[in-house]
C-alpha cells in the first residue's frame, strides 16, 4: 500500500496505461466530430448487437446469432477507439490515474448515472404502459427491456466520456 492508501501499480496497470494511451491511433478520435460519430458508431452497433441477441433468444432461427458474431469485431474496434480517446479512463484502476483523471471520471459516472436513471424511468413507463393499456403483457416486454436497460447501465459511461472528452492540445513548435 502506498501512502495514500491505494495500492502501487501493478505491471497489468502499467501495460494498461501504456496501452491506452498509445497515439498511434490518434487519427480516429483526435477531433470531437470523430470522436462524436466514433460513439454513435459504437451506440448503433450496441442496438444491433442487441437486436441480434434478443432475436437468437425468442427464435428458432440461427442467423441472429450469426449477425451477433459479426457485429462483434466493430463493436471492440469502436470500442478501442473511444478507451483510446478517453486514454482509458474508465478501464483504467485508480492507481495509475491523476487526482485531474480521477476528479473527470467520478463526473462521468455522475452525468451516467442520470441519464441511466432517466432511461430505468422511461423503461418502467413503456413496460407498465403496455401492460396497464393491454397492448403488450410485462412478462413479454421484461427481458428485452431489461437486457437493454442493463447494456446501457454498462456502456453509458464509455459513451458519456467519449462525448465529453476534450480535444488534444496542439504540440508547441520549438524555435
Amino acid at each position: 500500500m502506498t501512502s495514500t492508501g491505494m495500492s502501487a501499480p501493478t505491471r497489468h496497470d502499467r501495460r494498461m496505461f501504456a496501452l491506452m494511451n498509445d497515439r498511434r491511433a490518434s487519427s480516429l478520435y483526435a477531433t470531437a466530430a470523430r470522436r462524436r460519430a466514433a460513439v454513435a458508431a459504437h451506440a448503433a452497433l450496441t442496438v444491433a448487437g442487441l437486436a441480434a441477441g434478443i432475436g437468437a433468444n425468442a427464435s428458432d432461427q440461427r442467423w441472429p446469432a450469426f449477425a451477433l458474431l459479426a457485429l462483434l469485431l466493430p463493436w471492440c474496434v469502436a470500442t478501442g477507439v473511444i478507451n483510446g480517446a478517453t486514454r482509458g479512463l474508465l478501464e483504467l484502476r485508480t492507481p495509475v490515474l491523476d487526482e485531474r483523471q480521477v476528479a473527470e471520471r467520478d463526473r462521468v459516472r455522475a452525468r451516467a448515472h442520470r441519464l441511466t436513471t432517466l432511461l430505468l424511468a422511461i423503461a418502467l413507463g413503456v413496460v407498465a404502459g403496455g401492460d396497464w393499456t393491454g397492448r403488450a403483457e410485462a412478462e413479454t416486454l421484461l427481458v428485452p427491456v431489461l437486457a437493454t436497460v442493463f447494456v446501457v447501465h454498462w456502456l453509458m459511461p464509455l459513451w458519456v466520456a467519449g462525448l465529453t472528452v476534450r480535444d488534444e492540445p496542439e504540440p508547441e513548435e520549438l524555435s
